[in-house]
């Protein structure tokens, strides 16, 4: 079925990491804290970010027994005019770092007490730059049982080159999510998730995605979909291009860009990262532009869900992969991993484990491809700037494979 998250299984989403500087006391105890680091973004103009907390009272919460209306926090990443002097957005908010942290100590089987999670490279509710006409958009779905954070080092990088990009957690499947005054929601899906299971939380993503989409029109005419009024940053309104959207997701996330373009036209272009495809688009397929990224281990020769859905693509396709590469690769897990390898004092077994999760291929040049693809894709398809990144193999990232 749907390949899961590493942590999803264990009841936590990727979040092991760790790099700074540790010095080691001659009794094998850290001396100094570990500060998580994500790579800076490539961009030209600083980002933003501000959170949502949205409401959908039109839909009861599918996965809880009371009659509550369906509640998410998105993240809005953006190009910002004025980045100075305003604080950076934490990885994950304080309660959630908690839990975060309790559990991926757990999985690694040592203390994470001395270390720090990441800061992002955004600043919080800074004001949107202008666009010319709005700016193209883009929507960003994580791997099941994962939070939003995990796609932390391309979103913000893709609001860097100039997208508005919309980042959103899935209630209740995700392990956990705080939403505003410090309330913590965590997940209620099973230990072992079935392939029913996994279709049901499909079928809520879509839901999701949608409603997010509309509170977007919202957002562009300069209402407030906040559930508590906070207030949005300065030129939200108008900023947006409604006309131009986007959408990728890793895992599930890819699943869910796919199943969500089957349904709604809004969403022009998509790409999977190493996600099966288990819904109607496997059969449907699409008519608009799609690119598959996989892993070494995964693609249209072991994947049949995959060979199916290319073979239903009737526009612009593409299909790469990334050498050296696992499943989480794709993720921020891929960085903060090695960083954690590097600091902590972790058993063969885990380490292994990791290596088989996030691959060989050095993080960096990992993050650094992944995100030269991504945005070289939405930047033809939603700018119609074409910088013949996609039509071959580069000098620049050899371990991009283009896959016939």
């Amino acid at each position: 079925m749907a390949r899961r998250s590493l942590l999803a299984a264990a009841g936590a989403a990727g979040l092991v990491a760790g790099t700074g500087r540790t010095a080691w006391a001659g009794t094998g105890q850290r001396a100094e804290r570990i500060r998580l680091t994500l790579p800076g973004p490539t961009g030209p103009s600083p980002v933003g970010t501000t959170e949502l907390h949205l409401v959908d009272s039109s839909r009861r919460d599918p996965w809880t027994s009371a009659a509550a209306p369906r509640e998410l926090m998105v993240s809005l990443w953006y190009p910002t005019s004025d980045a100075y002097g305003r604080p950076r957005a934490p990885w994950l908010p304080p309660g959630a770092e908690a839990v975060w942290k309790r559990q991926v100590a757990q999985q690694v089987r040592t203390s994470l007490d001395d270390v720090d999670l990441p800061v992002t490279h955004a600043a919080v509710d800074a004001p949107v730059a202008a666009g010319h006409r709005g700016r193209p958009v883009v929507l960003f779905s994580a791997g099941y049982g994962s939070v939003r954070a995990l796609g932390t080092a391309l979103v913000e990088d893709l609001a860097g080159h100039g997208f508005v990009v919309v980042a959103v957690d899935h209630t209740y499947e995700a392990p956990v999510v705080e939403f505003p005054g410090g309330r913590l929601e965590l997940s209620r899906q099973p230990a072992d998730a079935s392939d029913d299971d996994i279709l049901k939380a499909l079928g809520v993503r879509q839901d999701d995605i949608r409603f997010v989409l509309d509170t977007l029109v919202q957002l562009n005419a300069g209402r407030n979909p906040d559930a508590g009024h906070r207030p949005l940053p300065r030129c939200l309104r108008g900023s947006l291009d409604l006309s131009r959207i986007g959408m990728f997701g890793h895992s599930l996330g890819g699943d869910t860009t796919a199943e969500v373009m089957v349904r709604d036209r809004r969403i022009r272009v998509g790409v999977n990262l190493d996600g099966a495809v288990h819904g109607a688009a496997r059969t449907a397929g699409l008519d608009r532009p799609f690119l598959l990224m996989g892993s070494a281990v995964h693609g249209r020769d072991t994947d049949a869900t995959w060979a199916d859905f290319w073979s239903h693509l009737r526009g612009w396709r593409l299909d790469l992969r990334l050498r050296d590469s696992r499943h989480m690769t794709y993720t921020d897990l891929s960085p903060l991993a090695q960083q954690l390898e590097k600091a902590l004092p972790l058993a063969p077994e885990v380490i292994a484990y990791l290596t088989n999760t996030i691959g060989t291929i050095d993080a960096d040049r990992a993050v650094t491809a992944q995100r030269a693809y991504l945005a070289a894709f939405f930047d033809l398809h939603l700018r119609g700037r074409d910088g013949h990144l996609l039509s071959g193999p580069s000098a620049r990232y050899p371990e991009i494979e283009f896959v016939p």
